[in-house]
């Protein structure tokens, strides 16, 4: 069965709404901390009770910790703030539906997962791009090797973060034009 439904204006106001007090109740933390927590809701969290919508949604948390923690990627500080913004909220036990509620206590996770991806996307299409040239790369003989090597996956690191934020403001520019929200 598929069920299908739209977030007015107002809805996604309350959702935005959420993600500011779930900011707030970690503004003092680090980064290493939000990482901690977002990790602990995975493991502590009945994510296999869940309806399976909202199970593959939640996965895509350890995508989002894996990025953040892969120095080789690097990713630029307005991106990581963006993807802790939606850590912090993930791991809120205290959101929009308590967690403990069955069945439908990880919808709102999952709901706000799904907005804050849409607006990350192009950060997450250049993430899977720059692992898939990382893993293609041939393995290095010696040293300048790996050095000629690393020298390339960073240059080609550097051009799809030029690119991912080059849609993100192409995105923001469509969304203002056509009056959607960004």
């Amino acid at each position: 069965m598929k069920i299908t439904f739209e977030l007015e204006p107002g809805d996604i106001e309350r959702f935005h709404e959420a993600l500011a007090r779930a900011e707030r109740r970690v503004a003092c933390a680090d980064e290493c901390d939000i990482v901690a927590a977002a990790r602990h809701a995975l493991e502590t969290l009945p994510i296999a009770c869940a309806p399976g919508y909202i199970r593959k949604t939640l996965l895509s948390v350890v995508q989002l910790i894996e990025m953040l923690e892969d120095e080789a990627w690097s990713l630029p500080q307005v991106e990581r703030a963006e993807l802790l913004r939606l850590l912090a909220y993930f791991s809120d036990p205290e959101d929009m539906i308590p967690d403990d509620v069955a069945v439908i206590g990880l919808l709102d996770d999952a709901i706000m997962l799904e907005l804050l991806l849409q607006r990350s996307r192009h950060v997450l299409e250049a993430y899977a791009e720059f692992r898939g040239v990382r893993e293609s790369q041939p393995a290095a003989a010696d040293a300048t090797g790996r050095i000629g090597l690393a020298r390339e996956l960073a240059g080609h690191r550097d051009r799809l973060h030029e690119r991912m934020r080059q849609r993100a403001v192409c995105d923001a520019v469509a969304g203002a034009t056509s009056g959607a929200p960004a």
